[in-house]
């Protein structure tokens, strides 16, 4: 039961595009998706189906610059000139608003990926209280001085060329060593799975294959440095269940090293649920990875814990994912 609906942005202009997946049965508990940079919402379908198979309201939006949240082509990859991460932000809340009126009385659950992880870690320092679990995947912590000087590069092509200008150097520099562990190299896409079709899908898609503006690329600087700041992090709600998921080949999350220090991170902030797990092998894209199925299993059973407030381990054969894997 798939519904896609819009909503007007924090910007007052862009009309944002949402989709929601609900059971046919009881609602037991929300997930709301914030999707990574340079894709969009709808690339989370097959995850989502079976989320609500086992009775999840599964809802995401595709935020500013990406998807059909854009007034025309020249925004993909642009936020907003000045109040960009605050809109974005304000975007996943409105979403979360929306759907809670619809579902009151039942947990909710924020999953971020990538871009969209540091979103919402930013957003769980903002509105934790309001959350019943947060999931951070293919996230990663990235040193202070790269990310000052990746603003400040931004910040002088702003000046030169202005916030819509797309950078061959700026691109080159976010992703730089991103291939580094993989040998033979396909395509430039392969560090983020190892499924080569989904690896052809994207790049084939327009609203994957675009170029991030200065504009974004600075308001995802400035994202990943707030996501990062201890008293931020600090204001993230001691009991909230915190799951951190990757793949040990992942790049963003330096190889595991950067989740690990994230889950020591927040452990020395007193949270008191954080829960971590690597992927042996797998690349940036978790949920689009050959071991996918054991991912989803993963994800459901550390829900169903939220859920339930205790643990229930269900096995993939009773999990019956048949009607979503045939």
């Amino acid at each position: 039961m798939r519904r896609e609906f819009t909503y007007l942005s924090a910007d007052k202009v862009t009309r944002i595009h949402g989709i929601e997946w609900k059971p046919e049965g009881q609602v037991i508990g929300v997930l709301q998706i914030s999707h990574g940079m340079k894709e969009y919402i709808g690339r989370y379908d097959e995850f989502a189906k079976v989320c609500a198979k086992h009775g999840y309201y599964v809802v995401g939006n595709d935020h500013l610059g990406h998807g059909r949240s854009v007034a025309d082509e020249t925004c993909y990859g642009y936020f907003h000139e000045t109040r960009g991460n605050a809109f974005v932000l304000q975007d996943l809340h409105r979403l979360h608003q929306i759907t809670k009126e619809k579902y009151p009385d039942v947990p909710y659950i924020l999953l971020g990926h990538s871009m969209g992880s540091f979103l919402a870690r930013q957003y769980a320092s903002m509105y934790g209280r309001q959350l019943s679990g947060l999931i951070v995947m293919g996230s990663g912590w990235q040193p202070l001085p790269a990310i000052w000087a990746g603003k400040a590069l931004s910040q002088i092509l702003l000046a030169v060329k202005g916030w819509k200008h797309r950078s061959n150097l700026l691109e080159k520099i976010a992703f730089a060593g991103y291939l580094s562990r993989i040998s033979p190299k396909r395509t430039e896409m392969d560090w983020l799975t190892k499924e080569e079709e989904i690896v052809d899908a994207y790049l084939e898609n327009p609203w994957c294959s675009f170029q991030f503006t200065v504009n974004g690329y600075y308001h995802l600087f400035h994202s990943i440095e707030q996501a990062q700041k201890l008293g931020n992090i600090g204001r993230i709600p001691k009991r909230l269940p915190l799951l951190l998921v990757s793949g040990e080949a992942d790049p963003v999350g330096r190889y595991g090293k950067g989740i690990q220090k994230l889950s020591d991170v927040y452990q020395n902030a007193k949270m008191r649920q954080v829960q971590m797990k690597l992927y042996p092998e797998d690349r940036h894209e978790i949920l689009n990875e050959t071991d996918r199925r054991e991912v989803f299993q993963d994800i459901l059973n550390w829900m169903d814990q939220v859920v339930s407030g205790e643990a229930k381990q269900t096995s993939l054969e009773e999990a019956s994912f048949e009607e979503e894997w045939d």
